[in-house]
C-alpha cells in the first residue's frame, strides 16, 4: 500500500510563511499527478495546488493553483528526496485547515487537477493554523 506522509504543519501569524512536505515512495513520482488539498471541519475538501509528475511525460512540472492561493503558494517536487513541497507565503486566517497530500495515476486533464475525486492515494494530513 502506497503511503504519503505530510509534515510541516504549524501555527503561524498572519503574513507569515510555512512550507509543508509530503514524503512519498519513489514510485509515486512516476505517476501522473500530485496535489495538495485542504479541509476545514464541516466543509468539502478544497484543491490548493497540483503538479504533473514524470508519468505525465512532457507535461511534467506543469502546475495548477486554486484561486485563493494563486500568487502566494508554490508547489514543487524534490525528486532526489522523493518529496512534494508546498511553500505558503503571506498566510491568512482563512488558510487555516488540515492540509492533505494526494497522488493519482489517472490521466487527469489540467482543468480537473484540483478535483479531489481524481485522486486515489491520500496522506493523513497536517494542521496549519493562522492566527494572531
Amino acid at each position: 500500500q502506497v503511503e504519503l506522509v505530510e509534515s510541516g504543519g504549524d501555527s503561524v501569524q498572519p503574513g507569515g510563511s510555512l512550507t509543508l512536505s509530503c514524503a512519498a515512495p519513489e514510485s509515486v513520482f512516476s505517476m501522473h499527478a500530485m496535489a495538495w488539498f485542504r479541509q476545514v471541519a464541516g466543509k468539502e475538501r478544497e484543491g490548493v495546488a497540483a503538479i504533473y509528475v514524470s508519468g505525465a511525460g512532457p507535461y511534467g512540472g506543469t502546475t495548477n493553483y486554486g484561486a485563493p492561493v494563486q500568487g502566494r503558494f508554490i508547489i514543487s517536487q524534490d525528486k532526489a528526496r522523493n518529496t512534494l513541497h508546498l511553500q505558503m507565503n503571506n498566510l491568512k486566517p482563512e488558510d487555516t485547515a488540515t492540509y492533505f497530500c494526494a497522488a493519482t495515476n489517472n490521466r487527469t486533464p489540467w482543468y480537473l487537477l484540483l478535483q479531489a475525486d481524481q485522486y486515489a492515494i491520500w496522506g493523513q494530513g497536517t494542521q496549519v493554523t493562522v492566527s494572531s
